[in-house]
């Protein structure tokens, strides 16, 4: 299955082929849709074909929700008793682009969150309104007002984001790429992606991520900070919002 989303994250429509359909949903030889990972939620939208529109609540990878393999993802009909596209259907795709712009711009302010704040991740969710990211902080407390005034400012210095494409070999030469602790990158590929905010001559985030985000720091808009809760000894939980 080829993944369109990986090189055009921003594009709204397209067109593909069906694979196979049935209870476990729609499978296709070629996709948009973001299928559910990293804490970024699965794309929703529909597929339209000649005398049928089936809506998609809900995208997932292989093995989520059918026995499937490799870059296989499984389109879920919001409604299980609608007709189906039959294999060999062409069909058109369109996500729910305001919904996946909001995750786009929520995890890339996750990504800058990273940056601010010290210490390794022990969770995330990336939501279209509100999004978190749960922190081990060794030591001291954190500043609210500070962290929201130190995203700001990098989200209004129109950072670039960009991809950079590793082998297995630089994660094990640089770990501190690896900032999750809860969630470790695929190994054993060859080939990881690596997210890039801001130049190699002066990186403001780098680490390992397969999600879909915005071409430029300032596309997010300003955010606020909505709480800081405690949740251990040493577990902190920033919870962010996009301020429309």
């Amino acid at each position: 299955m080829t993944l369109l989303f990986r090189e055009s994250p921003c594009a709204r429509t397209a067109e593909a082929t069906v694979l196979s359909s049935g209870p476990e949903g729609v499978r296709l030889d070629r996709t948009l849709f973001y299928p559910a990972g990293g804490g970024q939620p699965g794309d929703s939208g529909t597929l339209t074909w000649e005398g049928g529109t089936l809506r998609i609540a809900d995208t997932r990878k292989a093995g989520e929700a059918a026995p499937l393999s490799g870059d296989d993802v499984l389109h879920i009909p919001e409604d299980a008793a609608a007709p189906l596209p039959a294999p060999g259907t062409p069909v058109t795709l369109e996500i729910d682009w305001e919904r996946r712009h909001r995750h786009m711009r929520m995890h890339t302010t996750l990504h800058l969150l990273c940056a601010v704040v010290p210490g390794s991740v022990t969770g995330g969710q990336v939501g279209a309104d509100r999004s978190r990211l749960d922190f081990d902080v060794p030591s001291g407390s954190l500043d609210k007002a500070e962290i929201e005034g130190a995203l700001n400012a990098l989200i209004a210095a129109d950072h670039p984001v960009t991809e950079r494409i590793v082998d297995d070999a630089e994660l094990d030469r640089r770990p501190d790429l690896v900032r999750t602790l809860s969630v470790q990158p695929p190994r054993g590929g060859g080939l990881l992606r690596l997210l890039l905010i801001g130049t190699d001559e002066a990186p403001v985030d780098l680490q390992p991520c397969g999600g879909t985000h915005v071409a430029r720091t300032g596309e997010i808009g300003p955010v606020s900070v909505v709480k800081i809760e405690n949740k251990g000894r040493q577990n902190r939980r920033i919870v962010v919002a996009l301020k429309e």
